[in-house]
């Protein structure tokens, strides 16, 4: 059960009134609040605004999106391409058929994990389970994607050409472009709805609040990234 947020304690240890004549008030202005004492506060305690604030509001403060900046920098796991792929497929602009890899992980996993010497038995095993891998990845995808705003849709996932022949003869070296085109895209969206907030389904509590991340004279690094983006 989360705690009530109580504005005592937080003022207490900055050593500042408890009377309720402090401004910016922790509970009534908490983004004022972090953005003049963010650094003044230890994690344990900082912790406790993610009861009243969302991770896109946070965004606000400096410190908070300097962190993000130096995270994402450090190539989690999570915001790699195969893990953030399968986290928020509605992101990836590519059409083509979902759940392959999925399924071959599961055909992966008959031929090499199975009993020993039991292969002639379950011969078919294999295939069965590749496929039914990648119709339940592939539905998931689709309800991912019916429960999107269908702004969300037009916004990440590029137009088709009406007009276009369906049998048109595109060269090898166009798709691989293509597919590397639509990765790096792919990449820069989830980095950038990272560190604006924007992202479900991650902790972002480990990051904002983690005074390791913090670098100094890093303000100028993220004004670049950000002028980046702008672009």
């Amino acid at each position: 059960m989360t705690q009530p947020f109580e504005d005592i304690p937080i003022l207490t240890y900055l050593g500042l009134e408890k009377d309720g004549s402090y401004l910016p008030s922790p509970s009534e202005q908490p983004i004022d609040f972090l953005l003049k004492h963010i650094n003044h506060l230890p994690p344990h305690i900082l912790l406790r605004f993610s009861s009243i604030t969302t991770p896109k509001q946070r965004t606000a403060v400096p410190s908070i999106r300097n962190r993000r900046l130096k995270y994402v920098d450090s190539n989690p796991s999570e915001l790699s391409f195969a893990s953030a792929r399968h986290t928020w497929p509605t992101f990836w602009p590519g059409r083509e058929r979902r759940g392959i890899e999925e399924g071959n992980d599961e055909l992966q996993w008959v031929e090499t994990g199975f009993i020993p010497g039991m292969m002639k038995h379950v011969r078919k095993l294999g295939p069965l389970l590749r496929d039914y891998e990648e119709e339940r990845e592939a539905e998931r995808v689709r309800d991912i994607r019916r429960a999107q705003p269908a702004a969300v849709h037009d916004q990440f996932i590029p137009e088709e050409d009406e007009d276009s022949d369906e049998d048109e003869h595109v060269e090898p070296n166009a798709l691989e472009e293509s597919e590397a085109d639509n990765k790096v895209e792919f990449e820069r969206r989830i980095c950038e709805n990272f560190i604006y907030g924007l992202l479900d389904n991650i902790d972002y509590d480990k990051v904002d609040w983690d005074e390791s991340l913090d670098v100094e004279h890093d303000r100028d690094a993220e004004e670049k990234w950000f002028d980046d983006e702008e672009e």
